[in-house]
């Protein structure tokens, strides 16, 4: 490794300078520049054994150096970094060929890891190319979080290839906007994009669902119709929700994934498929798994590239984002333009959002047809969400634990200082305030039996009762229902 040369492109002076002296440190010869032009020379007069370029430089767009490259020094790798942060940079800068892309900010340790990587595999061909860089910017994945990162730059570099993906994820988390964004930028993007929502099909219907039947094949078949599999022919099926799958269904399915046909239901003639498959759980495999309710063969055909999504509380950074996109969605839809203040905003960062992004589009859109007020404040955001909630059958609201409570209590009072902080001692603060009703209800449900109350709590009676007197909790007064 030592005595390698990497050239560098960025037009920020201090993201050079430290991207140099880890590398340095790292044994390497660096060569910076802050210009397209400066890089392109360096290069076309034979120097460095690695690149790593930003995207936006004074004098052009980085990207656009990568074909030249290919075509002067098609060995030579090529390290994209870049601030913008999008699905749409991602597949770009792994369409024009790219070793890596990693955006800002990014771990040094990370960097010079993946710098080593290239040098020693400078002679690796490029991932195919796929020229769909049109559709790019209308993808609806917003976010430029470091959760969401990791995502595109998976989906970059599995978008060129027919390989089944897994995307795994809590409910609303967009499972459904990845398979769309992977069909759309793929090779298959002028054939059928077929969805199907396996845990809404009947347990009875869902081989007819999927494969179709033919004319008199069960009770009320009246003619033959064509299941998902053919009607995604040449393009994507999108398997959602698959481990609400049946058994008996896993186990046609598997066939399928292995022999590359399937015959409808009541039919004899086999048909070839040409598909890709795109499936989706909420659910975790590994433990359907144990539970004999998934077949792990079917697992393993299934995840081959796996796609995790986070939650939005994992990526609070684009809430902002998301919730200006759905406001600028409801107004094409004809709603009134609304807007959210810096509190709205913070408030926001600091709720659990338990249905995900979906629960965050429903809200906006809810307030962008009642909310009064042009500009909404945290106010009118923590009432909409406590009435929607307690709008709710019993049967449908979410079981919060204990930490989920005090998360959004601790929430609502974050936010409530809006842009300013809360006071110092706040660790001390909240311990008191939990501790004096924590002791008295545990004092009232044995009816203030300070041996009892000790042995519940798991404390001894000498620091319970010290504890007491410290708080001024009267514990013969606490019974049972007073």
């Amino acid at each position: 490794m030592a005595g390698e040369t990497i050239l560098v492109a960025d037009d920020d002076q201090t993201i050079r300078l430290v991207i140099r002296q880890a590398l340095v440190r790292a044994g390497y010869e660096v060569k910076v520049t802050d210009t397209v032009a400066g890089l392109w020379q360096w290069i076309d007069d034979g120097y460095g054994d690695a690149v790593i370029t930003d995207v936006m430089l004074p004098d052009s767009d980085g990207l656009e150096l990568l074909p030249r490259i290919k075509v002067r020094r098609p060995q030579l790798p090529v390290i994209v970094i870049s601030a913008q942060n999008t699905l749409a940079t991602a597949v770009r800068a792994t369409e024009r060929g790219a070793y890596e892309y990693l955006p800002k900010p990014f771990d040094l340790n990370e960097l010079v890891a993946v710098v080593g990587s290239a040098v020693a595999k400078s002679d690796t061909t490029c991932l195919p190319k796929f020229s769909n860089a049109d559709d790019t910017d209308a993808m609806p994945m917003i976010g430029r979080s470091p959760a969401m990162q990791d995502v595109y730059r998976i989906m970059a570099r599995v978008i060129p290839t027919d390989l089944t993906v897994l995307i795994l994820g809590e409910s609303g988390t967009g499972k459904e906007l990845v398979a769309q964004a992977l069909h759309m930028l793929g090779s298959r993007k002028h054939n059928p994009f077929v969805a199907v929502n396996m845990a809404a099909i009947p347990r009875e219907l869902i081989e007819s669902e999927l494969f179709g039947h033919e004319k008199g094949a069960f009770t009320g078949a009246s003619k033959r119709t064509a299941g998902k599999f053919e009607q995604a022919q040449g393009g994507t099926l999108f398997l959602d929700e698959i481990g609400d799958m049946p058994l008996d269904a896993q186990t046609r399915l598997l066939r399928v994934l292995q022999e590359g046909e399937y015959s409808s239901v009541g039919g004899r003639t086999l048909r070839r498929t040409d598909v890709r498959i795109i499936s989706a759980t909420n659910r975790d495999p590994k433990k359907l798994i144990e539970a004999g309710r998934f077949r792990e063969d079917l697992f393993y055909r299934l995840n081959v590239v796996p796609v995790r999504l986070p939650p939005l509380r994992a990526r609070t950074e684009d809430i902002a984002d998301l919730a200006r996109h759905f406001l600028s969605q409801a107004v094409k839809s004809g709603l009134p333009e609304k807007s959210l203040n810096a509190a709205a905003v913070e408030w926001m960062r600091h709720y659990t959002w338990p249905g995900n992004v979906r629960e965050l589009e429903n809200l906006m859109r809810r307030l962008a047809a009642l909310a009064r007020e042009d500009v909404i404040s945290s106010a009118t955001i923590e009432m909409e969400l406590r009435d929607a909630d307690n709008d709710k059958p019993l049967a449908e609201k979410k079981s919060y634990s204990l930490a989920d409570s005090i998360e959004q209590h601790l929430a609502r009072y974050f936010a409530a200082f809006g842009k300013d902080i809360p006071p110092d001692g706040l660790y001390h603060r909240i311990l008191i305030e939990v501790e004096r009703p924590l002791l008295m209800l545990a004092l009232s449900a044995c009816r203030g039996n300070q041996l009892k109350a000790a042995k519940l709590l798991g404390l001894n009676r000498n620091t319970l009762r010290k504890k007491l007197n410290d708080l001024k909790i009267e514990a013969g007064y606490l019974r049972r229902g007073t």
